[in-house]
């Protein structure tokens, strides 16, 4: 059975997809920080019929991250997917907003920390065995502020950018090696955010395996196209 790895799964978008690919045969590794959450995922889940087991980590931690996919290697399948989408929940050490006057090295290298070389360190561990099958994808979620300025996210849109340009240098590399790398920014309001509306989309992207970026829009939601295909 295939199996996705969920980074930053949460009980809005990252639930959703867990679910989504459960339905399609999928069995499903969540990680995050808290085991209070990733059990009640868990356990939403199977009620569903869905194969899914959690794993504690703290992406700013990156050797808890590495433990998390030591267990699922020796638990699971090997990873087919890899989803990255975490989102700072609450008050985070030191993961401030700041605007472009106010950015420093001091409230940029947290963000950094956490999307950047999480997203490196979760790759790190699923990559080489993806490369060995000639088979995977590896998909990476950002908020708008990566594709296009956003002042009030002066120092997160510097890691999220920076997080875009390697996936989309990672997409490049991986070109005939059968495993495939993008990006899945969200460009969302509120009234348009609905996980079960969204998570459908990740299925599409990971099943036609093309183009580099998808950007999520209420558009696309809409129409079931996304910016790939305007």
């Amino acid at each position: 059975m295939p199996t996705i790895a969920i980074v930053g799964a949460g009980p809005g978008l990252g639930l959703s997809i867990a679910r989504v690919f459960g339905e399609q045969g999928y069995e499903v590794a969540l990680i995050a920080r808290r085991q209070s959450s990733l059990d009640e995922m868990v356990a939403e889940l199977g009620t569903a019929g869905v194969a899914a087991a959690g794993y504690r980590a703290d992406i700013l931690d990156r050797a808890t991250l590495v433990r998390a996919f030591k267990e699922i290697a020796a638990n699971h399948d090997p990873v087919e997917v890899l989803e990255f989408s975490p989102a700072p929940r609450g008050l985070e050490p030191g993961m401030v907003l700041a605007g472009p006057l106010e950015v420093s090295v001091a409230n940029v290298q947290p963000h950094i920390d956490f999307y950047v070389h999480g997203a490196i360190t979760a790759t790190g561990q699923v990559l080489p065995d993806m490369l060995e099958r000639g088979t995977g994808t590896l998909l990476f979620t950002t908020g708008p502020c990566s594709v296009a300025p956003m002042p009030t996210m002066g120092n997160v849109g510097i890691a999220c950018a920076a997080l875009r340009n390697w996936v989309l240098n990672l997409h490049d590399a991986l070109a005939g090696k059968g495993v495939y790398a993008a990006h899945v920014p969200l460009s969302l309001d509120a009234n348009d955010a609905d996980p079960d509306t969204i998570a459908p989309h990740y299925w599409q992207i990971h099943s036609r395996g093309e183009g580099p970026e998808h950007l999520l829009t209420p558009e696309t939601l809409r129409t079931g196209r996304d910016a790939s295909d305007l």
